[in-house]
């Protein structure tokens, strides 16, 4: 037997391949866990970033995988687009995310070191928001004059994600960058501010279509994904500032072919972000995820990311 295979070829030779899917896809919780989704912006005004993350993940497979050791490194190229607006007399804007990745998943199975790798795009992600109360439409000197003059401050929010089946996907293949379904991701979200202080709680749920063409054309579905996150956020000056956060998650039970599977999610995660300003249009992030799954099967990853962000 060779000493390196795909965990596609191992699985297949087991009968069990249809659980990899669920054991291997993204987190909806990771890519949630951001603070400052509500924040109050100026209108009119651009922002682009970009950014670098790597990610360690340890998965544990049901027992009868017989698969020891699995593990996940994850390299991702990250670039940002957010346009803000006035609409209906509201701060609103409009997020672009699009990612570029390389993995490598290992493990052991029996003794034998298996190995698979993916490199490509991911989904597209498109955000659409709107502050329902709270921080009004302003720009320049009116909007710097107003944060000046604001020290307690309670902004209410609404949203929409919508996650595009963009990415790489081969429908012979269990791994795989994209998921060749769309994702839509309605929330509603608050931050309290008093001070230097900030307090930012989101709730949302992960609704997916049907991937009609899941691995040699079986039919994937499945159930929606309850997520809630917070964030506590402490500036030490414009544009200096440091937040702690958290979140859970839970559902998105999958069916195959009409055959419901025991892959139930549940996930704690907490994050630590630090950002800086490098100039007057230029800032910095820093930011470590941590996620730890609460069911027998699933993964633990570990995440750090580094980004820079511009406007004007």
């Amino acid at each position: 037997m060779a000493s390196h295979l795909s965990f596609v070829n191992i699985l297949a030779r087991g009968g069990f391949l249809l659980q990899l899917f669920f054991v291997l896809s993204s987190s909806c919780l990771a890519e949630e866990l951001e603070p400052r989704q509500w924040a109050h912006i100026p209108i009119d005004t651009n922002f682009i970033g970009a950014g670098y993350g790597y990610t360690q993940a340890d998965i544990d497979f049901d027992s009868v995988f017989k698969i020891e050791n699995g593990q996940m490194e994850m390299h991702t190229w990250v670039a940002r687009y957010i346009r803000s607006f006035a609409l209906f007399e509201k701060t609103a804007r409009i997020d672009l995310l699009q990612t570029y990745q390389e993995g490598r998943w290992t493990g052991m199975l029996d003794g034998v070191p298996a190995t698979v790798r993916r490199s490509g795009w991911s989904d597209t992600n498109l955000r659409f928001a709107i502050n329902l109360y709270g921080s009004p439409p302003l720009q320049g000197k009116e909007y710097a004059a107003y944060r000046a003059a604001t020290a307690v401050e309670t902004i209410v929010g609404a949203g929409l994600s919508v996650q595009l089946p963009t990415g790489d996907y081969m429908d012979d293949k269990l791994i795989n960058l994209g998921t060749n379904r769309f994702t839509f991701r309605p929330q509603l979200g608050a931050v309290h501010s008093w001070g230097n202080w900030s307090l930012e709680a989101t709730g949302l749920v992960a609704l997916y279509t049907d991937n009609n063409e899941f691995y040699n054309g079986k039919k994937l579905e499945q159930d929606p994904l309850y997520i809630i996150h917070s964030h506590l956020i402490y500036t030490f000056r414009p544009g200096v500032w440091a937040g702690a956060s958290g979140g859970y998650n839970y559902g998105g039970r999958s069916t195959v072919n009409g055959i419901r599977k025991d892959d139930l999610k549940q996930d704690l995660a907490w994050a630590f972000s630090f950002g800086f300003p490098v100039s007057r249009h230029l800032g910095a992030k820093m930011s470590y995820v941590g996620i730890r799954t609460q069911e027998s099967t699933g993964s633990d990853s570990d995440t750090y990311i580094v980004g820079l962000s511009a406007f004007w």
